[in-house]
């Protein structure tokens, strides 16, 4: 157990950080799995600028590294062009 005021703040401090963080990414991984579950193209298309946006603020806030995102952006627009 820690010793110190800081660090009993420190250890809150993180446990909220974290909590906010899994949210986020949580949050970013069901939109990425719900682009890749679309099938029509129109709607898939409309979604696509949301979902990079939100990878791109994620990435920016460090939740996300920046080549993770970009993978991520770089496999959405292959599979929404694939569309039929």
């Amino acid at each position: 157990m820690a010793n110190h005021k800081s660090s009993l703040k420190r250890i809150r401090q993180t446990k909220t950080k974290t909590l906010h963080n899994k949210y986020y990414a949580k949050t970013m991984r069901n939109a990425v799995r719900k682009l890749r579950a679309m099938t029509n193209k129109e709607e898939a298309v409309k979604l696509y600028p949301a979902v990079q946006k939100m990878l791109d603020k994620l990435t920016k806030t460090n939740i996300i590294h920046k080549n993770k995102a970009a993978n991520l952006k770089s496999s959405l627009a292959l599979h929404i062009s694939k569309l039929g």
